[in-house]
């Protein structure tokens, strides 16, 4: 008895301390929040967006039309409450026996099925936040949330979070979807319009009633229940509800494109980066954006993804820019804006697989290599010099069991060859050569970094293609070709750069070598990676894919476009079947878009010189099956020369 009184003693003494220490931690944030700087919550600046025919193709805020907290239907400030956090006037951003109640749940279930966010939480990761699930996210997010809950009141908070909320088909804030749904002003919703418009946000893809009118009105019910067991109506009121069909409007104005939203999310996201364009001038309204937007391609690249992409969750990004000018023409970041607005072209990191293997080999031909340098293709196990070991394979574990020249291994995509090359040129080689190529992303020097093992943003990585694409000049990639106020004034223009940062010949050289990824004199112990493309193009094109567990590449250029394409999905689930869809999109998209354009290559360098040797072996076989190799003039084989005479 007297060591279960200790026992109990003891335990009532560790709960008061816990109990005590955690009071002081929350209550030691809230005021670290009360002492930090004000965040903004408002974003209303109307704007109107230009393609590059100078065409206006999209007009709208950086959210949607703001309204005022009052100008709100009292039904649907009441239905949001009910359904999405009925503890909202009584928290402090966090319903911590919610929260409690969800991880017994999820505990039990051994899911993370059942979610506690408050609105304030919510309203800010959707301003301010990635949709990555790290402890990073989630700590940036409890900090914002209790800076919103310290320096803004509750009305302003639902406001705030009102005008921004995504409640499907493209519609953001309560008046753009009070007009596209029911053809009328925010403060004016009925009681059963309300219900529906509050049932979307849990699921816009699925509860919106243009998409499924029978499913949205099942949640609306379940909304109106929530609003009886609340206190906000009663159950008579409720049971009036929906006995009759309820009209769907279910337009937009024909300027508000929803296929153009991830571009203009580009677009704002650019153009709040432009540091001689003051915050306040955008948030004033009026700005006239004047973009790189070829509408044609935009439509040309969505057509292609809608045809090909497979009936499932995967998704996809895809960037199509000029060379020339690293414009940005056309913009795919995700498979439907309206069910989530993560632009995974500019805001995700993904691994890039093969398609890193162009700039190994610019890099070893700038070093001293050729397209004819060989390496044994075969299983291969390196001892490094920490003693540990790396054994790379290839890809179906195919082989070639002999030696293989640059020109194969890079058609091949072969990985074994690739590690050799890297150890050869000393591993910081790749990771100087890409920093030249105006790469962001730290890279670490490790030996399976030629295999594309490293996780990159596509709008960084693309910059990188373009030197290569362009003939080895530096390009910036961008959106925005200029900006005017409200009164026509000029306050931005772009300035374009033009400074050759690559030696031109072995980027010919690179570019030709990208050529042999669909040339049938390769198909030999295996077939070059893309030849299945060859019948589908109507020009040279330099083409690279690149394949892991959970990601699929493709970038393909010539003088006049450069398309990259990515799928994959959000969990990193593996993707059968993508590797064959971002060809389809691929070629469908860039033979579209360049049909009426006259074919064009890269000039042939006045120092490089072309000689027919065998595919495989980079040997001379005289009547025999032969293909072009290029070299700087001094480096070719003089066994070419010997047995050519």
């Amino acid at each position: 008895m007297i060591i279960i009184k200790k026992f109990l003693k003891t335990s009532l003494k560790v709960f008061l301390i816990l109990t005590v220490l955690g009071v002081l931690t929350i209550g030691g944030l809230y005021f670290y929040a009360f002492c930090s700087p004000k965040i903004a919550i408002k974003t209303n600046g109307k704007y109107y967006i230009y393609d590059q025919e100078n065409e206006l193709v999209y007009q709208g805020s950086s959210s949607s039309e703001w309204v005022a907290f009052d100008d709100i239907s009292d039904n649907l400030k009441n239905a949001i409450v009910s359904v999405e956090d009925k503890n909202f006037y009584k928290h402090q951003g966090f319903d911590y026996l919610r929260i409690a109640k969800s991880l017994i749940n999820n505990f039990r279930t051994k899911s993370r099925s059942e979610g506690a966010s408050t609105i304030s939480m919510q309203y800010v990761k959707n301003m301010y936040l990635t949709f990555d699930k790290t402890w990073k996210r989630k700590i940036e997010e409890a900090f914002l949330t209790l800076e919103l809950e310290v320096h803004y009141s509750k009305e302003e908070i639902l406001e705030g979070y009102l005008n921004t909320i995504n409640f499907g088909q493209g519609n953001f804030g309560i008046q753009d979807a009070s007009l596209y749904y029911f053809n009328k002003d925010a403060g004016d919703l009925t009681l059963e319009e309300a219900c529906i418009l509050a049932a979307i946000p849990k699921s816009p893809g699925y509860y919106n009633p243009v998409s499924d009118y029978d499913l949205s009105i099942h949640r609306a019910k379940l909304v109106a229940s929530t609003m009886v067991t609340n206190g906000y109506i009663t159950e008579e009121e409720k049971e009036e509800l929906f006995q009759e069909p309820i009209e769907i409007y279910g337009k937009r104005d024909k300027n508000n494109l929803n296929t153009l939203m991830y571009y203009q999310d580009a677009v704002i996201a650019e153009l709040s980066s432009l540091s001689n364009i003051p915050k306040s001038v955008i948030d004033s309204g009026g700005l006239k954006i004047y973009t790189t937007l070829d509408i044609e391609k935009q439509r040309a690249l969505e057509d292609a993804v809608k045809t090909n992409m497979l009936t499932d969750e995967t998704q996809i990004a895809s960037v199509y820019v000029d060379p020339k000018t690293g414009a940005v023409e056309a913009l795919v970041g995700g498979r439907d804006y309206s069910t989530s607005q993560f632009n995974r072209v500019t805001q995700s990191k993904r691994q890039v697989g093969s398609t890193i293997k162009p700039f190994l080999y610019y890099s070893a031909l700038s070093n001293g290599m050729t397209m004819a340098s060989t390496f044994r293709s075969e299983p291969t196990t390196f001892t490094l010099s920490n003693n540990n070991t790396y054994s790379p394979n290839n890809y179906g574990n195919y082989y070639a069991n002999k030696n293989i020249t640059m020109a194969a291994a890079l058609a091949y995509s072969d990985n074994v060859y690739a590690v050799k090359t890297h150890i050869f040129l000393g591993e910081d080689n790749l990771v100087d050569t890409m920093k030249s190529m105006g790469l962001k992303e730290e890279l670490s020097a490790i030996p399976s970094l030629p295999l594309g093992t490293i996780e990159l943003n596509m709008l960084d990585y693309v910059k990188a293609y373009t030197t290569l694409a362009s003939g080895g000049y530096e390009r910036d990639i961008h959106f925005i070709r200029r900006v005017e106020d409200m009164n026509g004034n000029l306050i931005y223009e772009r300035k374009d750069t033009d400074e050759l940062i690559l030696n031109y010949n072995y980027v010919f050289i690179t570019n030709q070598m990208l050529t042999n990824t669909y040339n049938p004199e390769f198909i030999d112990y295996i077939n070059p990676t893309v030849i299945t493309m060859k019948g589908r193009l109507s020009r040279d094109y330099a083409i690279k894919t690149g394949t892991t567990d959970t990601d699929n590449w493709i970038v393909g250029y010539n003088p006049d476009a450069l398309l990259m394409i990515w799928t994959g999905n959000d969990n990193g689930l593996s993707t059968p079947g993508y590797a064959k869809v971002v060809k389809d999109i691929w070629a469908d998209t860039i033979e579209t878009t360049l049909k009426d354009v006259p074919p064009s290559w890269y000039e042939m360098p006045k120092n490089v010189i072309g000689l027919p040797l065998s595919p495989v072996t980079g040997e001379f076989v005289k009547n025999g099956k032969n293909s072009m190799y290029y070299f700087v003039k001094g480096t070719e084989p003089q066994i070419y020369l010997e047995a050519s005479r």
